[in-house]
């Protein structure tokens, strides 16, 4: 493919002037069966150029251990978008931000107690490097100067609002340029973080979801010569658990695509297609009060949560049409869904039955963080002996995220960070009883200072005032479910319990799992695990693409942590259902 160049007047492929007009894809929000769908769809919205994130959480796990495999097989994925005549713009991080957990900063970096992330500490750069040295040579053959897709790599990301330290963004240039990297680089910011976020000699663009011709002018002053480019255009937004789901005017939206188009600039939707929030991955927003992001990705984007266009799909690619060529195959019809209601899921496994199975306490005077355990998703259960009966006053300092407080096995009350819940009240029936905390991870903050975001409890907990010690933490991943043993019952357990069931199906086709009844937890279809539900919202369905399930048995298992309805059932609907738009 030809390769990009820069020059005063823009953007040029080999010799001729080129716009580019890009669409947000993330690769690891959709299943991989269905990469080749969305990258067709871009293209027949008229896109000439997809954008990804690389989610260094995932692909290194831990220290010494790298991924690219399966649904990380970003080259497979640069392939696709090749063979279907679409250029890439690839942005690696190491920060992504994306509302992803931790912004994609991997959570072991954090075992270290006092990491400054996104700096020149030593022990971080030594970690940006190691993963450097991984993910980018097998991602250098297909750079547009090795006759690949990649037009430009991004350096770090919106930097300009979390710190001004030129020396970490130099390093990460020359890292980039020594590992190959010889394409265009660019940094993405706010309008008003411009300058904090540039780096000299690097292309600068500008990030804005209106006022368009204000974002670019301040663009211009910052960087008098070259392209314009908003390198996000925010054409939706994501939703938070409590809240209210955000959509946004297609054809306002389409309007202010129009002015930013007519001024000759280049633009990235973000996002193009949105996708999901798959297992324990979503990100979190802390400024003052602690939000976790739902599951669906959708983002009210041009092609929906499954794929299907939407009537923003519509406004832009006739937008698109006034500036640049349009495919004149029609819009992409909706595929079909399956429906099945009343799936019942009467077999049931309690959670604290199967504790040993799932993973292995650790003995220590305090109760240790996630990543102290060396893990990154999931849940802990803290455990200890409280030392005499009667009244009792629990306090814990710093609960991440959300902590179900049982007495031997009954539970007796919830804190939670998001509601700064941190003490319960209750009697002690017995000396000896054991006080259990199952604390989940609701998902690491992905933006500004607070990516600095330990879980589990990470700080101490006091009975009556004095701080209890003696504890057990065990860690929970929940990676895998093959442990369980399901049994029969005509009654749902009592308490946190996995729940299965089996739905036969003739065919496969997306669909929405819809969760009635339930309160709060985790579902999974054949092992592969959807994510998080609960019951405040404002997401009531869950995703379930085609790809995870088969013509025959399907099994749906889900992690209730509250009570199952007395009926113990889900439904397969065709409809998704993100929420009011209203609050």
């Amino acid at each position: 493919m030809p390769v990009l160049r820069i020059d005063d007047e823009g953007f040029r492929l080999g010799d001729t002037p080129f716009r580019i007009i890009s669409g947000g894809l993330h690769y690891f929000r959709v299943h991989p069966a269905q990469w080749a769908d969305r990258l067709r769809k871009a293209r027949l919205m008229g896109l000439n150029t997809v954008e990804t994130y690389v989610p260094w959480n995932l692909h290194q796990p831990g220290p010494g251990r790298f991924r690219m495999d399966h649904d990380l097989d970003l080259p497979r994925f640069l392939g696709l978008a090749a063979a279907e005549g679409l250029h890439v713009l690839l942005r690696p991080g190491p920060y992504i931000c994306a509302e992803w957990d931790g912004g994609g900063l991997p959570s072991w970096l954090l075992a270290e107690p006092d990491i400054r992330l996104r700096t020149t500490d030593a022990r971080y750069l030594a970690a940006v490097d190691d993963y450097f040295g991984r993910v980018l040579p097998p991602l250098v053959p297909h750079l547009a100067t090795n006759g690949g897709p990649v037009l430009a790599v991004q350096v770090e990301n919106e930097y300009g609002a979390y710190g001004a330290d030129a020396a970490y963004l130099g390093h990460l240039v020359d890292t980039l340029r020594g590992h190959g990297v010889d394409v265009p680089l660019f940094t993405s910011d706010q309008p008003a973080d411009l300058a904090r976020g540039g780096v000299p000699g690097v292309l600068a663009t500008a990030n804005f979801g209106s006022g368009p011709a204000a974002g670019l002018a301040t663009l211009r002053g910052h960087q008098p010569d070259g392209p314009l480019m908003c390198a996000e255009f925010w054409i939706g937004w994501f939703d938070h658990w409590g809240g209210r789901h955000m959509a946004r005017d297609a054809a306002d939206a389409a309007g202010r695509l129009d002015e930013l188009l007519a001024t000759g600039a280049s633009v990235n939707f973000y996002m193009f297609h949105g996708g999901t929030n798959f297992g324990f991955t979503n990100g979190a927003n802390d400024a003052h009060t602690y939000h976790s992001t739902v599951t669906s990705y959708d983002y009210d984007a041009p092609l929906d949560e499954a794929g299907d266009p939407t009537e923003k799909f519509t406004a832009f690619r006739e937008v698109i049409a006034k500036y640049a060529p349009v495919p004149a195959d029609p819009v992409p019809a909706r595929a079909a869904k399956l429906s099945v209601p009343g799936v019942e899921l009467r077999r049931s496994a309690p959670l604290f039955g199967h504790l040993d199975a799932l993973g292995t306490a650790v003995a220590s005077d305090r109760p240790l963080t996630m990543e102290r355990l060396g893990q990154a998703f999931g849940f802990v259960l803290y455990e200890t002996v409280l030392p005499s009966a009667g009244p009792a006053l629990v306090e814990v300092r710093d609960v991440r995220d959300r902590a179900q407080v049982f007495l031997d096995g009954q539970p007796v009350g919830v804190l939670s960070r998001e509601g700064r819940e941190s003490a319960l009240a209750f009697t002690v029936p017995r000396p000896g009883a054991v006080l259990s905390l199952l604390v989940e991870n609701q998902g690491r903050v992905n933006y500004g200072p607070g990516i600095h975001d330990r879980k589990g409890i990470a700080g101490p907990v006091l009975l009556d005032g004095a701080e209890l010690t003696g504890w057990t933490s065990r860690p929970l991943p929940l990676t895998s479910l093959d442990a369980l043993t399901f049994t029969a019952t005509t009654a749902p357990p009592v308490g946190p319990a996995f729940h299965r069931g089996t739905v036969d199906l003739g065919e496969v086709a997306d669909t929405f799992l819809a969760m009635d009844g339930w309160t709060k937890g985790n579902a999974w279809v054949n092992g592969f695990h959807l994510g998080r539900y609960w019951s405040r919202g404002p997401q009531r369905t869950l995703y379930v693409p085609a790809p995870v399930l088969r013509p025959g048995p399907n099994d749906i298992t889900l992690l209730e942590l509250h009570a199952a309805p007395h009926t113990p059932a889900v439904t397969l609907t065709p409809t998704p259902d993100l929420g009011p738009t209203e609050d």
